[in-house]
């Protein structure tokens, strides 16, 4: 059996699906943000879009002397229709997609990632233009295209883009800066065929017989919403897109009622609000428990919303990824004592490593209450190298498999609790990811005569705060000049970082008396989720939490 890709998928379904609303559009009011009604896109209309896009690309990429199969990269918010058609179009061109998301502030990290794959041009949101004038390569903005401007360019077979398993199909980026930029994720053919096997399963519909309908998860850009998407279109199901990725309770009741949405897929923070909106609301609750599925990812859920989604009848899922594998795990589901409790998606070849040398590699449920969060009961999963969505073998650990440095607990054969990080990154809200320790190193490397020492938190929140404990007392009227000499101090850092990464503003900084942040007991260090759980009234006057 040949490989598959996205585009195969959007061939086969716009044949099997051709007049279903692959998505609903938002039309907005008059004058304002607010939705007024969604205008639906069928299957066979996307699939002429993304021809005629192809046809516009291989067109102008012809005209720059592009071979086909060059990498072009895509600076776009990846939030709207025209944006998935942009993306699609260059890759049925038979050019290869490198995706960036609005959220790199600067264009010399672009440029830099653009080198590194060897891309030949760049497609930019149109509101770039003026930013991106000292580009390396040809740039060109994402506008409307019609069949005006294709004329009669002609398309290669789809059979021609890719031939080898190992043919690059697609580039994305880790959404954390390492060393001050981001690593290129590499997705070969066989990796993308992977992600169609998964995604079908994932998105499989509870009712065969009715057209599914979920909502944007987040960029098109990023792994999460392509991983969605390319599942929903393998059933003939349709995207609805938000006014926004955090869309209000109010938003979410409407596309129930009026778009028929049925799956609610969403980032753990915004499903939060959802979910403590609904305590408050018997409307919202009843809408929520009717749902087939709410399926959340990103990070975990907040013990109280994932008790109170369980009690109300909420068929709650979750679905644990990252961008160099794609999705994962997927929890059991259902109201059984398991229900929280992932497992590997089928079809893939997983270990779960002991992370102690004396560690026995299968855990008792008796000793993993007993001492649950016991160094001797964590393992790491690891990717081996015969699984399909074993990224880029430039990602993968000497011994040949892929190291996630994600730790969990079998709680029972094959079933798995998520227990944290083996390293120093958090996930903003949005499940970005931000490597705190860089911040950190940099800041007592910057600042050594100010700081004493510092923590960086802000899991599950926008972006990163920073609590200092300075060198000497500082009188209370001295503290915002102390603040605005490290903000100086550390910009040209952060200006080379992700837009969630970046502390740039003195009310991200947080400056306490030295000795209060809490502390382990043996080694001294100060514990990043002691500071989150002990200062969250600060946080979330921060971030303006009500």
């Amino acid at each position: 059996m040949s490989l598959k890709t996205h585009l195969q998928v959007l061939e086969e379904s716009a044949e099997k699906y051709p007049t279903r609303s692959v998505f609903q559009i938002p039309i907005p009011s008059p004058g304002s943000t607010e939705v007024r009604e969604w205008r639906p896109i069928i299957y066979s209309q996307f699939k002429s879009d993304v021809e005629t896009y192809a046809k516009y690309w291989a067109k102008v990429f012809s005209a720059d002397g592009l071979p086909r199969r060059s990498v072009v990269g895509l600076w776009l918010a990846g939030l709207s229709y025209p944006d998935v058609v942009h993306i699609y179009g260059v890759a049925r061109a038979s050019y290869i997609p490198q995706l960036f998301s609005l959220r790199l502030p600067n264009p010399d990290v672009i440029y830099e990632l653009l080198y590194r794959a060897n891309a030949l041009a760049l497609i930019h949101d149109p509101s770039f233009a003026e930013i991106v004038l000292n580009s390396p390569v040809p740039t060109h903005p994402a506008e409307a295209v019609s069949s005006d401007d294709v004329g009669d360019e002609l398309l290669s077979p789809l059979a021609n883009m890719a031939v080898d398993e190992a043919d690059i199909i697609m580039i994305f980026h880790t959404s954390g800066s390492t060393s001050g930029s981001p690593k290129l994720v590499r997705c070969s053919l066989k990796w993308v065929d992977n992600i169609v096997s998964k995604s079908e399963k994932v998105t499989r519909p509870k009712d065969p017989e009715r057209q599914d309908v979920s909502v944007w998860m987040g960029s098109v850009c990023h792994i999460g919403q392509t991983f969605m998407l390319i599942g929903a279109l393998q059933h003939g199901s349709c995207t609805i897109q938000p006014s926004a990725i955090s869309f209000s309770s109010s938003e979410l009741m409407y596309m129930i009622a009026k778009c028929s949405l049925n799956r609610l897929n969403q980032f753990s923070t915004f499903l939060s609000t959802h979910l403590r909106n609904s305590q408050n609301n018997p409307k919202l609750l009843n809408m929520l428990s009717g749902l087939d599925e709410v399926l959340y990812s990103g990070l975990p859920l907040g013990r109280d919303e994932e008790q109170w989604a369980f009690n109300n009848g909420i068929k709650i899922r979750n679905l644990f990824g990252n961008t160099e594998c794609g999705a994962m795990l997927l929890s059991i589901g259902g109201d059984g004592e398991d229900s929280r409790l992932l497992r590997p998606i089928e079809g893939t070849s997983y270990d779960f490593t002991s992370t102690a040398p004396t560690a026995s590699s299968s855990q008792s449920v008796q000793t993993v209450h007993i001492n649950a969060n016991s160094d001797t009961n964590l393992l790491e999963l690891v990717i081996r190298s015969d699984s399909g969505d074993c990224p880029d073998p430039s990602l993968r650990h000497p011994d040949g498999n892929y190291h996630t440095g994600d730790l969990f607990l079998e709680v029972k054969p094959q079933s798995y609790a998520f227990r944290g990080r083996d390293d120093d990154w958090i996930k903003s809200e949005n499940a970005l990811r931000c490597d705190t320790k860089a911040i950190e190193d940099n800041v007592l490397a910057t600042c050594a005569d100010l700081v004493e020492s510092c923590i960086v938190v802000g899991n599950g929140r926008p972006s990163p705060v920073l609590f200092i404990e300075p060198k000497a007392a500082i009188a209370s009227g001295r503290v915002d000049k102390l603040k605005r000499d490290i903000i100086r101090w550390t910009r040209p850092f952060h200006a080379r970082r992700f837009m969630h990464e970046r502390i740039v503003e003195t009310k991200f900084v947080v400056v306490v008396p030295k000795g209060t942040l809490p502390r382990t007991a043996t080694k001294g260090n100060i514990r990043r989720k002691a500071v989150e759980e002990a200062f969250k009234d600060v946080l979330d006057r921060i971030y303006g939490v009500i």
